[in-house]
């Protein structure tokens, strides 16, 4: 029964092991505090089940019954007794939270938030497959069958993450089901009987074997195939060579790549308008005249190193969307139109490109979905690459007196909360409160705000930035006044949002050349970033404050106007018509040059990541393969300072000749000690010792059991039969060892040295090219008493944790009926 509870405990623990796969799933770790309690409910569960010898389907409903009450405990009704236990109204409870969490899957994307019906159903099926794993591993004694629920459960982010799948925690569910097969089969052998060697010696079970260590090695291999494999083999997945090869390319690139929130579009934009090679994007044919950016992603979350995504939510394109059209305002003109997207496969991203407020699509399958928020179309199943589909949108167009008429929103109303809290950067809002001094309404703050960015406060467009000193990204951009679309968007949105002022970052496409049937061809050239401002009742409205001639296609609008462009008063511009922009290369601060040798500086908000890098996985690779070398060259380096440490010279001492006993004198000299009797012994100990670990290194057999002497004599009978000189080096070392170990006077000095090399060079001329080359590389005499030592610590583990397992057990109410009922 001990051993029964044993292996419970570790299934247990291996189930919670193979749930490591779903922290790639969920944002924060409540899951995995309410597994533990599940899964310890159903392990005490079976424990207590166990203690009356209960038959096993008693103890499989014990077990489900344990998980009731902690599900009942986690996710209570209301309407339950005593907090645990559960009512009809308690089971109503857990059907409808069933139901939510289909619904959450559906909407929500990775990492998914806390959500009751998510955690339920995570909890749920964490604790069923603790029965299942339990059922098989404890009751009908088939630990290899519990495999397949455990793996059912790193099958959930396979199916989430298209991809790649993270490879540390499956490697960390693969130990746990190594650790139920072994803790299964030290029970069997326990209660098998004890295990012998070949010559008689009694084993512990937890002692190295040939087959056990065979069993580890190949585990140890099979589990780094599983894990390393899938990683380098071309087209099983992008995880680890797509991350490693972060240098420029023909797509989007990695930034992009993955899931919705869990990108750097900041980045990934960064690196597209640094390169140097023109790629064609997206092609789009509207029905609009001038349309507005081409957008893709929004950035709403700020925090002290800049804004960052948010996960996107939302219902799926295939349903019903809101029609902004229904509401009509004084000042806002809203017309529909129809556009037909074409995405090139360089283009490898979780989002479609639309343009803002869209009603309608074709083409998309039940995988998309669409955030009314944020206004993007994601998928947490499929990406951007190929994809081709229509759509049907709003365009609005506002009057600044429409905007003047917003009226600010009230403070407890959560968007206002959420997006208008900023980092307390003093000098920042100093600025903001300077600006907007005077001004009345939303509108007349955020134009006070936007044309700030002008050319004649100084700013200009440049892609390579100077480094400023102040350690706030936004402080050194507001100071030296240069940079690109992110720094100009992040700058205003926080800006925006210490005006008290809701704000976000949107990324998209500007306007590209259009062709002769109307279609827009989009290339990285056109990748942009730009500021949307929420205003009461009107919702999210564009406003770019990045210099117009440093961005093709830019576009502006009557209530952000081009602010280096006063006498433009068209409401729409298309800035690719005028000279300056025609072509980047062309602009009056920027040579062909500048899109290659550019530094990113990150989002205005705070990041320093440089633009275009060279490739890590160079330094990474190379890194690893000199990790790999130390780790390789420390069993040589710990054989070398053993054998330097063995073999000091003794302090010189007088010799004498001493015949061999038992035969002829050799002629040999040896020193008899009259003195240091301990150093003499220590030093003799010493140069067998390394006399038995070259034996070991070099694979010539060593019986423990013979005297030092009769090991000599059969080393130079047996393996030095060519070389007299080391047979006569082997038996002086036996006779220091023997006359160390029995007599009152030891034999030390110089010859025992030099009897090792003599030893050890004969040894080496025998020795073939493979044995050499461990023998030198991976000692195995290193590696066997690295291997003892573990095998000892583990030993006395297990023996501590017998011993305070059997006091703890001698308290147990069963023993204490016992010695009642003998009474």
């Amino acid at each position: 029964m001990i051993a029964h509870r044993n292996l419970g405990l570790v299934a247990a623990a291996a189930t919670l092991l193979a749930a490591a796969p779903l922290s790639a799933i969920f944002e924060r770790w409540t899951w995995l505090v309410q597994a533990v309690i599940a899964v310890a409910a159903v392990a005490a569960a079976a424990a207590l089940a166990r203690l009356g010898r209960t038959p096993l389907w008693l103890q499989i409903l014990a077990m489900v019954g344990g998980l009731t009450l902690a599900l009942t405990w986690l996710f209570p009704s209301g309407g339950e007794l005593l907090a645990v236990l559960p009512t009809p109204a308690t089971f109503g409870h857990f059907a409808e939270l069933m139901g939510n969490s289909v619904e959450d899957m559906r909407s929500h994307g990775v990492k998914v938030p806390d959500t009751d019906p998510l955690l339920f159903i995570t909890v749920l099926g964490i604790g069923g497959v603790a029965v299942l794993v339990d059922v098989l591993c404890v009751g009908l004694r088939r630990p290899a069958l519990a495999g397949l629920p455990m793996l059912a459960i790193y099958s959930v982010p396979v199916a989430v993450y298209v991809d790649s799948v993270p490879p540390v925690p499956f490697a960390i569910g693969a130990a746990g089901f190594l650790w139920l097969l072994v803790t299964d089969n030290v029970d069997r052998v326990r209660r098998f009987g004890r295990r012998f060697t070949g010559d008689g010696r009694d084993v512990d079970v937890w002692e190295a074997s040939p087959l056990a260590a065979a069993g580890r090695r190949l585990a140890v291999v099979g589990l780094a195939l599983a894990v390393l494999v899938p990683l380098a083999v071309p087209g099983m997945t992008a995880g680890l060579m797509t991350s490693l090869n972060s240098g420029a390319g023909s797509g989007i690139g990695p930034g992009l790549g993955g899931s919705p929130g869990r990108i750097d579009l900041f980045a990934a934009l960064s690196g597209q308008l640094n390169q140097s090679q023109v790629t064609d994007l997206v092609k789009v044919t509207t029905t609009e005249e001038d349309p507005f950016y081409l957008r893709f992603g929004v950035a709403d979350d700020l925090r002290t190193d800049g804004f960052r995504i948010r996960g996107p939510n939302g219902r799926r394109v295939t349903g019903e969307l809101p029609d902004p059209s229904a509401r009509s305002l004084s000042g806002i003109e809203r017309t529909r139109h129809r556009a037909t997207v074409e995405v090139s496969r360089d283009l490898n991203m979780p989002y479609v490109p639309v343009y803002a407020e869209p009603v309608r699509f074709g083409e998309l399958g039940n995988n998309w979905f669409y955030d009314p928020n944020l206004q993007v179309v994601f998928s947490n199943r499929e990406n951007s690459r190929g994809r081709q589909y229509e759509f049907d949108y709003v365009r609005s167009s506002y009057t600044p007196q429409a905007l003047r008429q917003a009226q600010p929103l009230p403070a407890d109303v959560p968007l206002r909360r959420q997006q208008t809290v900023t980092p307390d950067v003093p000098e920042v809002r100093a600025l903001v409160a300077d600006l907007v001094r005077g001004e009345r309404t939303e509108y007349d703050k955020v134009r006070a705000l936007y044309d700030y960015f002008s050319e004649d406060n100084g700013f200009s467009y440049r892609l390579s930035t100077e480094e400023g000193t102040s350690g706030q990204a936004i402080l050194d951009f507001l100071e030296n006044k240069v940079g690109y679309c992110q720094q100009y968007a992040a700058a205003l949105a926080w800006m925006v949002r210490d005006a008290g002022i809701p704000a976000r970052v949107a990324f998209g496409f500007t306007n590209g050349s259009r062709r002769s049937d109307d279609t827009l061809t989009l290339t990285n050239r056109n990748l942009h970033a730009w500021t949307e401002v929420y205003f009461d009742q009107i919702g999210w409205v564009p406003f770019d404050a990045t210099p117009a001639y440093g961005v093709p296609g830019s576009t502006r609008s009557a209530w952000a106007p081009d602010t280096d462009a006063p006498e433009q008063t068209s409401p729409q511009t298309d800035a690719s018509d005028a000279p300056d922009a025609a072509d980047p290369s062309e602009a009056p601060d920027q040579g062909p040059d500048q899109f290659e040798e550019g530094v990113d500086p990150g989002a205005a908000a705070g990041s320093d990541t440089p633009d275009q890098q060279a490739p890590l996985w160079p330094w990474l690779l190379t890194i690893g393969v000199l990790a790999l070398l130390v780790l390789l060259a420390v069993p040589a380096l710990r054989r070398l300072a053993l054998r330097r440490r063995r073999g000091r010279p003794a302090p010189a001492v007088r010799t004498v000749d001493v015949p061999d006993a038992g035969g002829p004198a050799t002629g040999q000299p040896v020193v008899l000690v009259g003195g240091d009797h301990d150093r003499a012994r220590a030093d003799a100990h010493a140069a067998w010792d390394e006399l038995i670990d070259t034996l070991v290194d070099y694979r010539v057999r060593v019986d423990r059991t013979e005297t030092p002497r009769a090991t000599a004599d059969r080393l130079a009978r047996e393996a030095l039969t060519t070389d007299a000189g080391a047979s006569s080096a082997v038996r002086l070392l036996g006779r220091a060892e023997e006359r160390a170990r029995y007599a009152r006077d030891p034999l030390t000095g110089e010859p025992l040295p030099a009897a090792l090399r003599t030893v050890r060079g004969a040894l080496v001329g025998q020795a073939d090219r493979r044995t050499r080359l461990v023998a030198t590389v991976l000692p195995p005499s290193v590696l066997h008493r690295w291997r003892t030592t573990i095998a000892d610590t583990s030993s006395r583990l297990v023996a501590s944790g017998g011993q305070l397992r059997h006091r703890l057990l001698r308290f147990s109410p069963r023993r204490l009926i016992a010695n009642r009922a003998g009474r």
